[in-house]
């Protein structure tokens, strides 16, 4: 009896997360290459942030996170991939970002619990949870499928935990 039920919970639970599943899974190899410019577009920024504005604070006043300045004179500072005029309070800095798809996906992706729908991540990641463990009751255990996939189920385990502390 758990055997059916198992099956068809896992058969339509996977139906029903196909997409997020999808969503996860591209925002995921997306973001192992956060920190290089893949997939990133281009885009130039003019914004006037204010006159003098003490260098300590620029990096504040144009929301950049790790700002350094690597220089100034005659009343520019240049920073990386910008530079904004002391006199006239006009920053000009170019910045790369994802499309806005893909930038959705990664902050759904990488939710915290302030995020409004951090109940879907948790859901989502129970449901994974769910699939590992149900898929023990895809198949008899006295068959060699399930026999085959113990063997696959130790070496999953071994790989993971040589991942994790090695």
């Amino acid at each position: 009896m758990t055997n059916k039920y198992m099956r068809i919970i896992h058969r339509y639970l996977g139906f029903f997360l196909i997409g997020i599943m999808s969503v996860y899974a591209l925002s995921g190899i997306v973001l192992v290459f956060r920190n290089t410019d893949f997939l990133k577009k281009e885009t130039v920024i003019e914004r006037n942030i204010g006159e003098n504005i003490p260098n300590k604070e620029l990096g504040k006043s144009l929301r950049q996170k790790h700002f350094k300045i690597l220089k100034e004179e005659n009343n520019i500072v240049f920073f990386e991939n910008g530079q904004y005029n002391k006199q006239t309070g006009i920053a000009n800095y170019t910045t790369k970002d994802l499309p806005y798809v893909m930038k959705q996906m990664t902050k759904l992706h990488k939710a915290t619990s302030n995020d409004p729908l951090y109940w879907l991540n948790v859901f989502f990641g129970v449901s994974l949870l769910f699939f590992s463990i149900s898929s023990f009751w895809m198949f008899m255990p006295k068959t060699a499928i399930f026999k085959k996939g113990m063997w696959f189920t130790l070496g999953g385990i071994l790989l993971t935990l040589a991942l994790l502390f090695i």
